[in-house]
């Protein structure tokens, strides 16, 4: 476990250092006690650094508390360097305020504080150090100098060894869910051009790259087809030389020579020409095993020559970003995907009922599926699950309480801890903190990936960066740990972005283990109460007792997320702003909170609010919110009340970045809004007013909207066509967006003489007369969605070579109006680039042409609501790409067209992967049966 204290101090570090400066540059005191602090800081940098780099070298449990003694510490002064810089900005914002003595006085106390505390750490330093060396030989020193060898050095290094040698020593027939990659793999290897290629398996730990990857080393097609094989398994730190030492070592072995006694004093650039002149006429391929360092293949690249004979390269990593750099070298990428339930199963019963041939008893077999589906396709999670279970009694009473404790039976099981924690500690700094905090969200939950990036930017865990804004370098910090195999993708927008995501259950619970008993979080849930001694960090809560959280009090909580699905915490709920006074993040995360505490303006360092409730006797925002003069997300959108008082104190948020909501009236702050020159994301705007007195209100918040150039998203739902002029001579002024989103009452369209340049994603909902003009202009548009009335085709000529566009979705009136949109021609060429297309609601349709060349990279089109549609789009089979085709609400003709003929089945659920097809619901039963049929086989297919 001391491992676990030595890696959080970095994340003390990060947090604490940039508050010392920020106090450095703003205390006028003694310029002896300013040096002092300067040198104390370059100290206690210098030890973090130091005890992190040995942090798995260390087992003490002694060192460990002493670290946690450490690291709260910091802590304490965090929230008093927090507490003196908020001072600061009170005063320098009113310096004529008649109680300045008394703050001058607040401040000095401050300063005194952080003085005391800062000696308190440099004492505590000095004690683990001293105890450190005398009790455990663990020399704490400058960063120069090399770590003194251990027992636990050398117990890590033996186990790492015989991690690194089980694929060498596993049968074939051991082997589940790999034949298909691996047949795959080995066709990459023989095959293909006669340049050098570099072939990259990436995958999350336990996945089972370097398994497959020895299969695919030993296979006799594979033997047979390469003249050399060599196999180097890259350490961390990887040293160059050391590594083409280990290449001519092989090679030299394999033609049964021995080395030159010169090849140990040979520097990097003779041994790359070594190592190019044994490669030069043969046809090889080398494996270079678990890789984790992004510069790997810029370090190797020239020893490897290209001499055009089809030689490869296969690279096992976790981390994505490692394959990307080898493809400048034309790099292929495998992506080992985790086993599917019916894999997951065979291999289990291989492990746990090996002296059974592998079949499953039929009293354990439900339980078995259980236990199987609980470790989510990993196949070291299985292996490791099915050998704990082989040695138990076959009992279903003990195998179902093992599976309800399958996370607390598999956390002490040594491999997965060690082999997930390799991924963590390879993480930057910056990383472990945005890694560590899905632990506060409870087992598998699904994460938005704005909501998660927005609570690290408030935590202070996201760094500046030069020409980008926080939010961007967040979403960045999420890529990383994403392309590290450390948190899993769960949707994906039409461009590629993360949307939502989580980390694997495994990983999940190794990071409860990280911080169980430090202070980086606790986790307070109804099976598992934690000790709650110490200091608390940060507090997720999902029990509902509420004497339980009588005994919660600890003003150094930072972030607070409460997923509880009663409203029983209503009285712990009223007591967070006097008892939690510093928090960042301030999340009710589950719809039945229905109560906001009316004092909220004591959470001075509050950064982050989101607040979900559902029905309730809620009646808008106490006016206290205007206090939280720090906050720069206020999230409401999960509300099912209509927010119709919008108090006007929230014009005083001026560091406000993200202002969500559901139905938001913001008239009240016509006076004030534009001054809130922060906003990025303002969502959801209503501006429909029923008393035409309102109307010229409703345009002087328009007006003032216009103010707010630092606009990302805007949503506004509620609009008149009188409005339509007052908005877009505000979005014209807000060169920044790029999402817009209108909902109308009724209106014609935007006149938009300047439209933002970065817009991406538009949506226009309701009553287009015409498709606008300038939309073309938008170059990088993505999405667009639309609800037009006539001239269908002029809209498909106008977008159709608009080269960044990948989701068009055209609505149509359905009956109320008579619609124009009667027949659709997507011509050669058109929408090369479209990925997804919907064209719905439209009652007059009848007929769509696709010509060969048109729409080749769609992968999925939606038909639906087009009753006089009576055939599938001519020349459907030109879209060689079509994975989905789902048509709701269609005719019966059209049903009966691709009805069975002479018991033949229509071709377009055989060229197809997915179709979902059904009509009105007058529709006979016979035809319902027949498509429920034809469905059920063509899915089974896929």
């Amino acid at each position: 476990m001391c491992e676990t204290a030595l890696s959080l101090l970095p994340l003390a570090r990060d947090h604490l250092l940039p508050l010392f400066k920020e106090a450095f540059n703003m205390i006028r005191g003694n310029p002896k006690e300013i040096v002092e602090l300067k040198d104390e800081l370059e100290s206690i940098e210098d030890f973090i650094n130091d005890a992190d780099r040995r942090a798995d070298d260390v087992e003490d449990k002694k060192i460990k508390d002493m670290i946690k003694q450490l690291i709260e510490a910091s802590y304490h002064i965090e929230d008093v360097v927090d507490d003196y810089i908020l001072l600061e900005e009170q005063q320098s914002s009113d310096p004529g305020c008649a109680a300045g003595a008394v703050d001058l006085v607040k401040t000095k106390i401050l300063r005194l504080q952080i003085t005391y505390k800062i000696q308190n750490i440099k004492s505590r330093i000095r004690e683990i150090k001293e105890t450190s060396a005398k009790d455990h030989g663990f020399n704490i020193q400058s960063s120069s100098d090399k770590p003194s060898s251990s027992s636990a050095t050398n117990r890590n290094a033996s186990f790492l060894q015989n991690l690194r040698d089980a694929p060498f020593y596993m049968d074939e027939a051991d082997l589940v869910g790999f034949e298909e990659p691996r047949d795959k793999l080995i066709d990459l290897l023989v095959e293909g051009r006669a340049e050098r290629t570099v072939v990259s398996i990436v995958g999350m730990g336990g996945l089972g790259k370097t398994t497959i990857a020895k299969k695919v080393f030993d296979n006799q097609k594979v033997v047979k087809h390469f003249d050399c094989h060599v196999w180097i398994t890259v350490s961390r730190p990887y040293n160059i030389e050391k590594l083409l030492r280990e290449i001519l070592l092989d090679i030299y072995k394999q033609q049964g020579e021995d080395p030159p006694q010169s090849l140990h004093q040979m520097d990097r650039k003779p041994l790359v020409d070594e190592v190019r002149n044994y490669l030069q006429g043969k046809r090889y391929v080398i494996v270079f095993d678990d890789v984790w360092d992004s510069h790997f293949w810029y370090d190797i690249e020239f020893a490897m020559i290209d001499n055009k004979n089809g030689c490869k390269i296969l690279i096992t990593t976790r981390n994505k970003v490692v394959a990307d750099a080898c493809k400048k070298s034309f790099g292929k990428v495998h992506e080992l995907e985790r086993l599917s339930e019916e894999q997951s199963l065979e291999l289990f019963k291989k492990k746990a009922f090996h002296d059974l041939d592998g079949v499953c008893p039929e009293n354990l077999f439900d339980i078995s599926s259980k236990i199987v589906e609980n470790c989510k396709g990993l196949p070291l999670a299985i292996v490791v699950t099915g050998d704990i279970l082989s040695r138990k009694n076959r009992n279903p009473i003990e195998w179902s309480k093992f599976s309800e404790n399958i996370n607390v039976e598999l956390e002490g099981y040594s491999t997965i801890r060690k082999i997930l924690g390799f991924s963590y500690h390879n993480l930057p700094y910056n990383l472990k903190s945005c890694f560590l905090y899905f632990g506060l969200y409870p087992e598998d939950y699904i994460v938005h990936s704005k909501t998660l990036t927005r609570q690290w930017i408030a935590e202070g865990f996201v760094k500046e960066d030069r020409g980008r804004t926080l939010e961007e370098v967040a979403e960045g910090y999420l890529i990383e740990l994403i392309h590290r195999s450390l948190v899993q993708v769960v949707s994906i927008s039409i461009d590629g972005r993360v949307k939502s995501c989580r980390v694997h259950d495994l990983v999940h619970a190794m990071i409860l283990d990280k911080y169980e008993d430090l202070s980086f979080c606790k986790n307070i849930t109804e099976d598992k109460q934690l000790s709650l001694t110490g200091m608390i960090r940060r507090l997720s809560i999902e029990t509902t007792s509420d004497n339980l959280m009588k005994v919660i009090e600890n003003s150094h909580v930072r972030s607070l997320l409460i997923f509880t699905p009663k409203t029983s915490l209503k009285s712990f709920v009223r007591t967070i702003p006097t008892k939690y006074r510093r928090l960042k993040v301030l999340a009710l995360m589950h719809k039945e909170l229905a109560e906001i505490p009316n004092d909220l303006g004591s959470l001075n360092h509050l950064k982050y609010l989101e607040f979900g409730m559902i029905g309730g006797r809620y009646s808008g925002l106490p006016k206290s919110i205007g206090m939280i003069a720090n906050l720069e997300t206020l999230d409401l959108r999960y509300s099912n009340y209509e927010i119709r008082d919008m108090p006007k104190e929230i014009c005083k948020l001026r560091k406000l970045r993200h202002l969500l909501g559901d139905c938001m009236s913001l008239i009240q702050l016509k006076d004030g809004i534009g001054g809130m020159t922060s906003l990025q994301t303002l969502s959801e705007v209503y501006l429909d007013e029923n008393e035409d007195e309102n109307d010229n209100r409703v345009v002087e918040l328009i007006q003032e909207l216009g103010k707010l150039n630092k606009i990302r998203k805007l949503s506004l739902i509620g609009v008149r066509s009188k409005y339509m002029s007052a908005i877009s001579s505000s979005i014209n002024q807000m060169q920044q967006m790029e999402k817009l989103l209108i909902g109308g009452i009724s209106f014609i369209g935007l006149d938009l003489n300047s439209p933002p340049p970065r817009l991406q994603r538009v949506k226009l909902d309701w009553h287009l007369r015409k498709l606008p003009e300038w939309i073309s202009k938008l170059k990088n548009l993505v999405e667009l969605k639309v609800t037009v009335r006539k001239e269908g085709n002029d809209a498909m000529k106008l977008l159709q070579s608009m080269p960044n566009l990948l989701l068009l979705c055209f609505t149509g009136d359905g009956r109320h109006y008579e619609d124009k949109f009667e027949s659709i021609h997507f011509q050669d060429g058109w929408f090369k680039n479209l990925k997804e297309l919907y064209l719905t609601n439209f009652y007059s349709l009848s007929h769509i042409l696709i010509d060969e060349g048109a729409l080749g990279s769609l992968k999925k089109l939606n038909l639906s609501f087009n009753p006089q549609l009576m055939t599938l789009p001519t020349g459907i089979h030109h879209l060689h790409n079509l994975e989905v085709l789902y048509m709701k609400g269609m005719s019966v003709e059209l049903m009966q067209s691709i009805a069975p003929d002479d018991g033949k089945e229509h071709p377009i659920f055989m060229q197809v992967p997915f179709v979902d097809i059904s009509c009105e619901k007058y529709l006979i039963k016979a035809i319902e049966s027949f498509t429920s049929v034809s469905l059920r086989k063509r899915n089974k297919k896929r």
